[in-house]
Order: C-alpha cells, then structure tokens, then sequence
C-alpha cells in the first residue's frame, strides 16, 4: 500500500507519527541521530513539515490536516524509510543544548553528550576562581559545541577550527544565524597549524574516532555523513593522539582540554596506561570523555 493509498486513512498529526514510525520499524531503520526510536524520529520529521515546534503539546497531536500537510508529512516520512538518510539532513536542522542548527551532509549530525557539560558550564572542574576568557572548539564542524560554549560563557572569545572548508562554510552560517559574530571566529586549519601564538582557558573537541574496521560496519545512515569527521585509522586513535601532543603549547598555564573518543576510550587507555586521564561521568548518558588539565598534559 502506497502513501497515496493510505492517506484518506490518515487525519491527524498523531495518526501520521504512528504511520511513519510503524514503516520504520518495519525496514529496521536505525536511530542514532538526534532520537533513539521511530516514534520520536516520525513526530520530528510530521512536526518539521507542518512548521511546529519539536515541544508542540500533546493536545494539538488530535487536530486534523489538510490533504497537503499531510502530503508533505508523508514524503519526509517516505524519504527517511526509503534512502536511510538521517533526518537532520532532511530537515536540515538539529538541536544541541536546547539550540537550533543548520546541518547538512558537509557535516556531521550534532549528537555528543558534551552538550551536558557545557550547559552546567563544566562544573566541577570549572569553578567562579577559573576565568574563561579563550575557548577552543577543535574540529568543529557544524559549530555547535563552540556555539554553545559562546551561549555558557558570553565573556569569552571562541574560536571554531576545522580543516574542512566545506565544514566552515555551515559553521559561519550558524554563527551568523545566531548573531555571534563578533564574540566567535571561524578558522580554517589542520588542528592546531593556523593557531601559532594562541593560547586557551578551555580546549574542547569531538574529533574523528571511528576504527577502520568499525567505520566499514556502521549502519546506512552514518554513510551520509562526511567520512572526514568519522575515520581516524586502525585504531581510531590517530586524530586524538595528534591533539595530545600539541595542546600543552596553545593551554593557558590552568588551562583545560576535555576531548570526546566514544568507544575508542579503550584502546586510548591501552595505549596510555600511564595518562591521568579523568573520565567524565554523564546523568543524560554518554561515555568515551576525558579531561586533562595543562599541568597534567605537560607532565603527560
């Protein structure tokens, strides 16, 4: 049965969030870019399309559609079972600390637990007697982390690095489409290449990771997504152990680097059983997130 065949059956915003995330399922599509089940992907993409709010409340899921609300739902719908793009490349939009972005396939899907941190301003391990006044966001993207870091911390300059230009190009949309201009600056550069005589009260970064034998099993959607911010060699090592070389030199003396590597923590810890890496512990879930401070990486 096509979307055309079922569409007098289907009246209102509820009535197409269960549709579409029953198609979901049935293909076995899967979640890891923004939701974690079909339900909350299907009412993200029948919200987009008829212009509401993702916290649209409940009572407004009975009201009925027209005929071309409901065939705009269903071609998102269809275009996510059918292709297995994520949806934020659908929509091109996604959230990170409660912000909208602008994302498509130039850059990864915003999904790090880093949010987490930078909303309680990296309490404990920053407190009222550490001034922020220089933050790094290191491979970043889209933008987001460092966007929100400007969010957390407005006092303090941000500088968003990438050495993807094709990246940039969304990050300086995202700074533009949130009028942070003059407080963030976008810089093209191989991590720490372009930034000679820069120096950071906070470095913070999501960089590629992913194993090589990983990044040939991950699931369709991730497909999508730039291998540039995935692939990061045998081990998933190689970006990560570049950036611990080099941070010590661009740190301010109390400085801070916190680093996200996801499952390739292990591996890490296997390779540096003498690194006094502090893993961080997340209430919203998350894992794969260390910190060290200058003094420790100096040592280190």
């Amino acid at each position: 049965m096509t979307s055309h065949d079922v569409l007098p059956y289907l009246d209102t915003i509820r009535d197409l969030i269960r549709w579409g995330a029953s198609r979901m399922n049935e293909v076995g599509l899967h979640f890891g870019h923004g939701t974690d089940n079909a339900l909350d992907e299907a009412a993200a993409l029948v919200l987009h399309a008829l212009h509401l709010p993702p916290d649209l409340q409940s009572d407004y899921f009975q009201a009925r559609l027209t005929p071309p609300e409901k065939q705009a739902a269903l071609r998102l719908l269809e275009r996510r079972v059918s292709e297995r793009r994520p949806a934020a490349y659908l929509t091109q939009r996604a959230w990170f600390m409660g912000l909208p972005f602008y994302v498509d396939e130039r850059v990864l899907v915003p999904r790090s637990p880093l949010a987490e941190l930078i909303e309680r301003q990296f309490a404990p391990w920053l407190t009222g007697s550490h001034a922020v006044n220089s933050i790094l966001d290191l491979g970043t993207g889209s933008g987001c982390i460092g966007i929100a870091c400007a969010y957390a911390f407005p006092e303090a300059r941000v500088d968003l690095v990438d050495i993807s230009a094709d990246a940039l190009e969304v990050a300086r949309r995202n700074v533009a489409e949130h009028g942070l201009e003059e407080q963030v600056e976008v810089i093209q550069s191989d991590l720490f290449s372009a930034l000679k005589g820069r120096r950071y009260d906070l470095i913070i970064s999501n960089p590629p990771y992913v194993a090589q034998a990983e990044l040939d099993t991950l699931p369709a959607e991730y497909h999508y997504e730039p291998r540039l911010g995935l692939a990061a060699g045998v081990a998933g090592l190689d970006v990560v152990v570049e950036i611990l070389s080099e941070a010590a030199d661009y740190l301010a003396p109390e400085g801070l680097l916190i680093v996200e590597v996801g499952d390739a923590q292990y591996a890490l810890s296997d390779a540096f059983p003498e690194a006094p890496f502090t893993w961080l512990e997340f209430e919203r879930g998350g894992q794969g997130v260390f910190l060290l401070n200058a003094a420790q990486l100096r040592r280190f």
